[in-house]
């Protein structure tokens, strides 16, 4: 049976990204053929510490970056330095097509800042890397949010809507996520600015709505949503997908919903790319408590089926 191959990122080792790639790995090798972005020296040294079994055929990479002292649940430079390393090594064997995709374990975005790293977050370093509009989308098979502002002030959010980006967004989202049901676009303001009475952003939304239906050749967008009732049952049950405005907007209500088992995929790429959709849990790492790993079966799960 073929296989996918998948490059793993391994995430910051003072986390819980290990810990779920060593419970997991017997589960996902029967969808997968993975190869994690550690080297053998800092895999024996977090599985020691988390006193797990290394599971027969965990495959490893050397050199990957210097080797440190793992300190459970510590925001340090070099956790910070070794999972940046691990990210680049795991984009590497993508770009060379010696994988089919990679996974993504969580990573502490301060302990990239204290490792020099000027990136917020591994989308943030795709686009760069790849100099590529990409697109972050999380969720589950019962639902996705795509975010059109992501990782910035909620001051700045109404700025950033314009309809010369929102419509190549649009666009891009249509081409790479391929949805096959119309897609919830939500308005930004309360009761979707309520004709301009509450704010007229949604004008700038419905503009590039249109010209996005004119460009693609078919009405697969929404009109504006009032936000505030777009997640309620009967409004869900018509959409599989939605695009929100900023991040809480979108993943306030998603989380809410489908915690355990979200993911986040990175859209319009050269290469595949999800990852769980939690953090690194610095409160319970190394800590022998049984973790949820629906998130990262998911994220596997995903790339077996694209």
């Amino acid at each position: 049976m073929f296989r996918k191959k998948v490059a793993i990122s391994v995430g910051d080792l003072n986390g819980i990204g290990i810990q779920l790639a060593l419970e997991n790995h017997d589960i996902i090798s029967k969808e997968v053929e993975a190869l994690y972005c550690i080297d053998r020296t800092m895999l024996e040294q977090a599985a020691n510490k988390l006193k797990l079994p290394i599971p027969s055929g965990f495959r490893t990479i050397e050199d990957i970056a210097q080797p440190f002292e793992i300190d459970a649940g510590t925001v340090s430079k070099e956790s910070g330095a070794y999972a940046y390393a691990s990210f680049i090594k795991a984009i590497e064997l993508a770009r060379n097509k010696e994988v089919d995709a990679i996974v993504t374990l969580p990573i502490h975005k301060k302990a990239w800042e204290l490792a020099g790293i000027s990136y917020k977050g591994h989308t943030d370093a795709l686009r760069d890397i790849f100099d590529a509009e990409a697109i972050m989308m999380l969720g589950s098979p019962k639902m996705y949010v795509a975010l059109f502002s992501e990782h910035i002030p909620l001051k700045d959010v109404a700025g950033s809507i314009n309809e010369k980006d929102l419509t190549r967004f649009l666009i891009d989202f249509y081409k790479t996520a391929k949805p096959t049901l119309e897609v919830g676009v939500l308005g930004l303001n309360p009761h979707a600015g309520d004709d301009g009475v509450l704010g007229n952003e949604e004008k700038i939304i419905q503009k590039a709505i249109d010209n996005a239906h004119a460009q693609i050749g078919k009405v697969i967008f929404s009109s504006p949503l009032v936000p505030d009732v777009a997640f309620t049952p009967r409004v869900r049950a018509n959409y599989t997908h939605y695009i929100a405005m900023y991040h809480d907007q979108g993943l306030a209500p998603l989380k809410a919903l489908y915690f355990d088992e979200g993911i986040n995929v990175s859209l319009n790429l050269p290469i595949l790319r999800t990852s769980v959709d939690h953090g690194t849990a610095f409160d319970i790492a190394y800590k022998g408590i049984k973790l949820s790993s629906l998130s990262y079966l998911n994220a596997v799960k995903y790339i077996v089926e694209s």
